[in-house]
């Protein structure tokens, strides 16, 4: 008899996580599990790439105001939901201000769930395993009927602000928690050590075939190339931790200094308005553009000469692998996981993690050809596939 699996998450919106889950989703072997999707609200622009496998649960109306406005909330009715995301987001507005925390978005999503669990619907299908493929974990923790619960971890602990009770306690009520990524199950184990013998790496499932195949399907329009001119890419969220702002700095930096560079992040966030706001200022609209949300990323990767990730911090950037699958010279910042995401001076240089730093190493790559070869020549002969990490799932769900 097939075993009974849940997966839940929030949507398929353009992400990295997301696309993690449709990798995860696109190599399970359905002949051995019946397994239904639970996401919160169906919308999403991956949703073209869903295989057919999974069971797509209906949309339950109170989980999906998660992904609406608050005004939308209450104007649909809910107003116990409504009312207490809003004082989620006031109290950790307060905490965000009072210990200066740059990014208080996790504590508000937190402090979201916890104060309208009690409003959300249970499900009443029992599963053999549940898995929380996005923090929080209170919808599999509280609201499923399931033998055993597995949470997954795609960010580094260290660089974001909870509140650390609450999130022990929704730890508690998993069985196996899940890294992607030997970091970020180090900076986890760091704040909850309780947690060692639960905690497991399963890497993001990646297909190189599946990522070339992509790459050749379309062409960039926007990425107009020239002679002497050197193409940089980026791909993440607009936000804080991505470091899209150090990235203008530097741009208009090796700019001043000669370069001949244009800058594309694909990509969109909550920054957008304010790092438009920064290119404005230093007059890059010719030099530094802002791509926003694209379905398909791979093919903006492969017309680069240089991918840069100018991140803050990261659980397992994505787009670091995908970029080093399509054989492109790869520049990461010193971010508390880099080191997991690539060996400094054979696949990728990592430079520190401000505008300078990221200066310093773009010169490197435009000025010493050997550098570029070597980086390409070594990122060419790795086997970057890992296909074989859903075997790790399958022993954790057991026979």
């Amino acid at each position: 008899m097939k075993k009974k699996i849940l997966i839940s998450s929030f949507d398929l919106a353009v992400g990295g996580v997301e696309r993690s889950l449709i990798g995860l989703l696109q190599t399970i072997d359905y002949s051995k599990y019946d397994v239904d999707l639970m996401l919160y609200k169906h919308e999403g622009e991956f949703f073209s790439l869903l295989p057919s496998g999974p069971n797509l649960l209906a949309e339950v109306p109170q989980y999906s105001t998660f992904r609406k406005s608050i005004k939308q909330t209450v104007g649909e009715g809910y107003f116990q939901i409504g009312i207490s995301r809003l004082l989620a987001r006031t109290v950790s507005s307060i905490q965000g201000i009072v210990q200066k925390i740059d990014e208080p978005g996790y504590l508000n999503i937190q402090y979201g769930w916890e104060m309208s669990h009690a409003f959300l619907p249970k499900l009443h299908k029992e599963y053999d395993v549940a898995i929380g493929f996005l923090w929080p974990h209170h919808f599999i923790g509280r609201k499923v009927n399931a033998k055993k619960k597995i949470g997954w971890i795609h960010t580094d602990y260290s660089n974001i602000h909870i509140n650390k009770k609450l999130d022990d306690q929704m730890w508690n009520k998993v069985d196996q928690i899940v890294a992607v990524s030997e970091d970020c199950s180090e900076t986890f184990l760091k704040f909850f050590p309780n947690y060692k013998e639960k905690t497991l790496v399963i890497e993001n499932i990646l297909s190189p075939e599946l990522i070339h195949e992509q790459a050749r399907k379309e062409e960039p329009v926007e990425i107009k190339k020239s002679d002497g001119r050197t193409i940089l890419v980026t791909v993440g969220r607009l936000s804080h931790a991505k470091g899209i702002d150090q990235a203008i700095k530097a741009c208009k930096e090796l700019l001043m200094k000669g370069y001949d560079i244009e800058w594309y992040v694909v990509g969109y966030g909550p920054l957008e308005k304010e790092l438009q706001t920064l290119i404005n200022k230093l007059g890059l609209n010719e030099r530094f553009f802002l791509l926003g949300k694209k379905v398909n990323p791979y093919p903006y990767i492969k017309a680069c000469d240089i991918y840069v990730q100018p991140s803050r911090y990261e659980g397992k950037a994505v787009t670091v692998r995908e970029a080093q699958i399509l054989k492109k010279p790869v520049l990461i910042t010193n971010f508390p996981t880099a080191r997991s995401q690539a060996q400094d001076e054979y696949d990728a240089i990592i430079t520190p993690k401000n505008a300078e730093g990221i200066v310093k190493g773009v010169q490197r790559l435009i000025d010493e050809q050997s550098l570029r070869e070597r980086l390409i020549t070594n990122v060419s002969k790795n086997n970057y596939g890992n296909e074989s990490e859903i075997e790790k799932l399958y022993r954790l769900i057991g026979d």
